[in-house]
């Protein structure tokens, strides 16, 4: 079990998958809190894809880092030009209540805990501050889903399921 995940019993339920593409069409930002310019990290890759194959206007949110892709990068979400829509996590557990403490300051619509992320109080304060959650899921994937590409990335199965294909 990745180590970003509560290991108490799960008893959030997430918005259903229409209800996910209903977030995503809704969205016209993202702020990815949490943005590496190292390839090899999961928000690299999600980035990548989000700049390249989506019409969302994309954040980048480490106070470590000045650029991302040739895309400023900003110290935290209050720097933000804008209010985002979605605020991507990409963050440890421990960060996570501060993440939304940022999001619910500036406005945003929806806190997206990444894959391997999951942290029932947040999803309980953010929810009653009237935000949108998705947790343990990752937005290049669902967006891909959503929008038939998941042929990238060798996500080329034909089948959108969690279960094993049975082979007789």
């Amino acid at each position: 079990m990745s180590a970003t995940v509560e290991t108490a019993e799960r008893t959030w339920v997430g918005p259903t998958a229409p209800e996910r593409l209903q977030i995503l069409r809704e969205t016209k930002s993202i702020a990815i809190v949490g943005a590496s310019d190292k390839p090899s990290r999961a928000s690299y890759f999600v980035a990548t894809y989000l700049l390249s194959s989506t019409k969302f206007t994309v954040y980048f949110v480490n106070p470590a880092l000045k650029t991302i892709l040739g895309q400023p990068v900003y110290p935290s979400l209050a720097d933000l030009p804008e209010a985002p829509d979605l605020v991507e996590v990409f963050r440890r557990h421990d960060d996570i209540p501060g993440v939304l403490e940022e999001a619910k300051a500036v406005g945003a619509k929806t806190l997206w805990l990444q894959l391997g992320s999951w942290h029932e109080q947040v999803a309980a304060d953010a929810e009653a501050a009237g935000m949108n959650v998705v947790m343990d899921r990752c937005v290049k994937i669902e967006h891909a889903r959503f929008h038939g590409g998941l042929h990238l990335a060798g996500f080329n199965t034909g089948v959108i399921s969690s279960k094993r294909q049975v082979l007789s």
